[in-house]
């Protein structure tokens, strides 16, 4: 028989025979109970003990940290090391020049008063910033996004010859350095307005949640994913390196700054006023400049074979039973800009309870059906960095065996639940908050979730996978389902040192309960991936929600005038094609299941019907990747291009749109149906092999 969970109006049906049902059934119940909030607080604490960015030997200890662990679970766990390009500082310094004829002022560009971290700091910088020791006006360009310079263009400022002060969101850090650079500023600062994290949202740092004056959001500014040395191929020993000058990272000098001393460059500043969307929440009226103030930036950065520095990524695993070439990993990365509770070690801690309770179920002899591994990777941080030289070393293994991946990053710090991922795992994610107690209570996830969207299930939503973490190897790049789920709330201590287990048990998650039930939600999620007969991914859920985003095409297209040259009524038509035989095999598969004696499906069998699943979202990428960026091969989503974060939905046809070319815009269109058609096409085996 089949177990079926209806969901907003769609039937979600987990395919588990009579007896792979209550096994499964045990299972899940002997897993939500192991999760323990004080076996979560001791590890939180002793993984961010001191900052562990990637290349320095306080990482190497949580390397053999979460090795230890998982090997005294009886885990069978190993590392895998690379050496890869990510230049660390040796010197950033920050002056302002109050005006013509006045002496420099050098600023204390550290954090004070941090907790729980020790006496180290990492230094404040940005990973990738251009070397240089540059002395300029400053320019005020908002959030530095492409609309920003517009709007200065439109003021007739330039900032050509200055010095671009940014406040960092609306987009990835690395988009600001690239639009600066491109404009002809000989440097950036970026910093963090009160309005967006600070004081204008609640109580600062100790007191509250928020950035405090003194706090410093440090981050990567390369746009790319993984080591820039081997773009496309992994860093294993004696790989081809692409020549230093050559990398594709920023040239200017980049220093990112607290908004106490931002402040000290935007008060005097004079030139126009802003525009009211970019007045921030400093008291006093901002101006875009330039001058009378002035800035100073030296920064200067390990070059050559100092620049290099050995990562690591720990794999744990615990092989399947019934299918164990087929596998289902979790992985959040280990590495921090600080100490890092929230990010990551909140993630990495998930990553290993949700371990510790599959390996007390090996112990008492209950082992998954499919393989599960437990992934930790390195240099997240600069750029996906380990994730992404893993997945890069490992394509033809992983493409062939991993059935989903889920992601766990800087998500549990607060009591909001929250998930996104291929729309064909949302009915799974969405399924397990069933069955999960409520950090805060009382009832389950689900129940929370709900009434915080006012019972209104149509708000029940999850977001899609644009960039940003260690998903894009695994979905961007090989076609690989992904998702990930966490609980958040009100911070403002991202990339700073107060990202430590002191803001965590303060402010953060004070009892541990949303780490909690993070564990038990992704035990649960991997327990239904693991054993489950039939794979849980619901194709007819994901080409409704694929017909449904084609209207940004059509938007698209409307403003561009090409409703006569360009249509989307194919796509459409196919996307209709897809869905109908999503549905039909849902359908055909709980029949297939309702008439087996036994309410299950051979191991041969299900094994034929999954590996055609499996090939589905591998249909929708091509080798050749997107035109603006090869290494994203998935045409269902990916990072927008001028955003960073943003996901941008069929991104090879809305990016024809954007850069207003209806030749290519055709052409992308048609080459999406045929894929859509593929991907249909797999349905169709997997329907065939399960008859």
């Amino acid at each position: 028989m089949a177990i079926g969970y209806r969901l907003f109006g769609v039937a979600l049906v987990l395919h588990v025979g009579m007896s792979a049902r209550l096994h499964a059934q045990s299972f899940e119940q002997r897993l939500l109970a192991i999760p323990d909030t004080a076996s979560m607080r001791q590890m939180s604490r002793a993984l961010s003990a001191v900052p562990h960015m990637a290349g320095t030997p306080a990482q190497a200890t949580t390397r053999d940290y979460v090795l230890d662990r998982m090997k005294s679970w009886g885990i069978d766990a190993w590392s895998k090391e690379y050496t890869v390009y990510i230049p660390q500082p040796d010197t950033v310094a920050a002056w302002v020049i109050p005006g013509p004829r006045r002496t420099p002022v050098r600023l204390n560009l550290t954090e004070p008063g941090t907790k729980g971290g020790g006496s180290l700091q990492i230094p404040p910088f940005n990973g990738y910033t251009g070397d240089g020791d540059v002395t300029a006006d400053v320019v005020y360009v908002n959030y530095g996004l492409i609309e920003d310079y517009k709007t200065l263009d439109s003021l007739g400022i330039s900032v050509s010859g200055k010095i671009a002060l940014a406040r960092y969101g609306r987009s990835f850090r690395g988009i600001k350095a690239r639009e600066a650079q491109k404009r002809g500023a000989v440097g950036l600062i970026v910093y963090s307005d009160p309005q967006d994290d600070g004081y204008f949202r609640g109580d600062v740092y100790p007191k509250g949640p928020m950035r405090n004056a003194d706090g410093i959001q440090r981050g990567s500014m390369m746009n790319g994913n993984g080591d820039p040395t081997t773009p496309s191929w992994s860093s294993v020993e004696g790989a081809r390196r692409v020549a230093e000058d050559s990398l594709d990272i920023p040239k200017i000098p980049i220093i990112p700054m607290s908004y106490g001393n931002a402040r000290r460059l935007l008060e005097p500043m004079a030139g126009p006023s802003v525009p009211q969307s970019w007045q921030g929440a400093l008291p006093f009226h901002y101006h875009v400049g330039p001058g009378p103030a002035r800035a100073r930036l030296h920064v200067k950065t390990e070059r050559g074979a100092r620049g290099f520095h050995k990562i690591w990524n720990t794999i744990g695993m615990i092989r399947g039973e019934r299918w164990p070439d087929e596998w289902v990993v979790v992985g959040g990365h280990r590495d921090a800009w600080g100490p890092g509770a929230r990010d990551n070690v909140s993630g990495t801690v998930c990553v290993l309870e949700t371990a510790r309770a599959f390996a007390a179920l090996a112990r008492d002899g209950l082992k998954p059906a499919r393989t599960v591994v437990f992934a930790t990777w390195d240099a997240e941080e600069w750029g996906l960095i380990g994730s992404t030289e893993w997945v890069e070393e490992l394509e033809d293994t992983l493409r062939a065996r991993v059935v989903a991946y889920i992601n766990e990053d800087g998500t549990f710090s607060g009591p909001n639940f929250g998930g996104s991922g291929s729309p064909s795992l949302k009915p799974l994610l969405r399924g397990a908050t069933h069955v999960v107690p409520d950090p805060v209570g009382p009832g389950t996830v689900y129940d929370a979730w709900l009434k915080a969207k006012n019972a209104d299930t149509t708000a029940l939503t999850m977001g899609n996978l644009g960039g940003g973490s260690d998903f894009s190897g695994f979905y961007h790049h090989l076609g690989i389902p992904a998702g990930g789920i966490g609980f958040d709330g009100p911070d403002g201590i991202y990339h700073s040192m107060y990202d430590s287990y002191d803001w965590m048990s303060r402010f953060g998650d004070p009892g541990y309960k949303a780490h909690r039930a993070g564990a038990q939600l992704v035990g649960v999620i991997m327990s239904r991936l693991a054993n489950s007969d039939i794979l849980p991914l619901d194709y007819a859920v994901f080409g409704t929600e694929m017909t449904g985003l084609v209207a940004q095409l059509d938007s698209g297209i409307a403003k561009k005038q090409w409703q006569h040259t360009v249509s989307t009524q194919a796509l459409k038509d196919a996307l209709d094609r897809f869905t109908a035989v999503g549905r039909a095999f849902n359908a055909s598969l709980d029949s297939a299941m309702t008439r087996t004696a036994a309410g299950s499906v051979d191991a041969a069998r299900a094994r034929r019907v999954n590996q055609a699943l499996m090939l589905v979202e591998r249909r929708l990428t091509r080798p050749d990747g997107l035109v603006s960026r090869p290494w994203f091969r998935s045409l269902q989503f990916a990072a927008d291009l001028d955003n960073g974060y943003a996901t941008m939905a069929f991104p090879s046809v809305n990016e024809a749109i954007r850069y207003a070319d209806p030749a290519t815009a055709n052409k992308e269109l048609t080459d999406l149906v045929t894929r859509i058609d593929q991907a249909r096409a797999a349905l169709v085996e997997a329907a065939v092999a399960l008859r």
